[in-house]
């Protein structure tokens, strides 16, 4: 068995096609043993990729833009969609239904400022008829101080990922009113990158066929054995919210399609960036994608 080493830029149920070909047993079909881990601000996605420390990572296309904007070489390819919408749900405080966008004008909205979620949802807010300058936007922090910040009752919506939403609905704190993913549609949101002389492995052609397979069994599968399977990795969330959050994923199409990332979902990525002032160009599709190993 040949071990190989996977780290994600974030650890989530809502990477569960990722989760699945480490949990299921596809990578140690294939010969490899994988090990993995998430990043944090001493070991990054791009440091271990291009230390060849890690061999493939769980990030974004957009991750991508700030070296382009800098003007520097990239040196990292994005080559296989884990998932093709967004996955940040808005929660308000309490258990009232009904939503409009516009009532969040002038409201308090703890809202994730990671470059790719803030970008989302100012066009998500754009496309729904609302600016987002109108919001009373509070930055409490990471994803574990938001959900601190909500629960001690600071703000009246929370923008967060799955499965945080779920469990504030299953703790009675608040309702998921909206999906950022519903508004905007398909878009090159999260994705499986290496470096180019990975790609061209024998690894990466084993990595890529597992991967295919632990992708279609989060398409196929019912969201309960998802769970069962992906457990494990999410020792802190109970089976009921993670077996919600899978759903909510599942019925989202997160997980839909072919693995290659499309040119017309990363045309929607730069209409979402463009807007968002956060890059100064259209950037061309193969400066940062590249077509996934053959695998056949």
């Amino acid at each position: 068995m040949q071990t190989i080493h996977i780290r994600a830029l974030r650890h989530s149920a809502f990477y569960s096609p990722l989760l699945l070909t480490i949990c299921g047993g596809y990578l140690q079909n294939e010969g490899l043993t994988p090990v993995y881990d998430v990043a944090t601000q001493d070991k990054t996605v791009e440091g271990g990729l291009l230390a060849g420390d890690v061999h493939v990572a769980q990030s974004a296309v957009a991750a991508g833009f700030a070296c382009l904007e800098q003007k520097k070489p990239n040196e990292i390819r994005h080559f296989a969609q884990i998932n093709d919408r967004d996955g940040f749900f808005l929660t308000r405080r309490g258990r009232n239904g009904g939503f409009d966008w516009a009532e969040l004008v002038g409201r308090d909205v703890l809202v994730d400022h990671l470059f790719q979620p803030v970008a989302m949802l100012k066009y998500a807010l754009h496309l729904q008829g609302v600016d987002y300058q109108r919001l009373r936007v509070i930055d409490a922090g990471n994803v574990e101080a938001m959900d601190k910040a909500f629960r001690d009752g600071k703000g009246l919506y929370v923008h967060q990922q799955g499965p945080y939403a779920q469990q504030l609905e299953a703790d009675g704190i608040g309702t998921v009113v909206a999906s950022i993913g519903e508004s905007i549609g398909p878009v090159a949101f999260s994705s499986l990158c290496a470096t180019p002389a990975w790609l061209a492995t024998e690894m990466a052609r084993a990595f890529m066929r597992a991967y295919r397979q632990g992708r279609e069994a989060a398409m196929a599968l019912p969201a309960e054995e998802i769970s069962r399977q992906i457990q494990s990795m999410l020792p802190n969330i109970t089976p009921a919210v993670l077996t919600a959050t899978v759903a909510a994923y599942q019925r989202l199409g997160c997980w839909t399609g072919e693995v290659r990332i499309s040119e017309a979902s990363y045309a929607k990525t730069l209409d979402v960036f463009s807007y968002a002032g956060q890059i100064s160009q259209r950037y061309a599709y193969a400066q940062l994608i590249c077509e996934p190993p053959n695998d056949a």
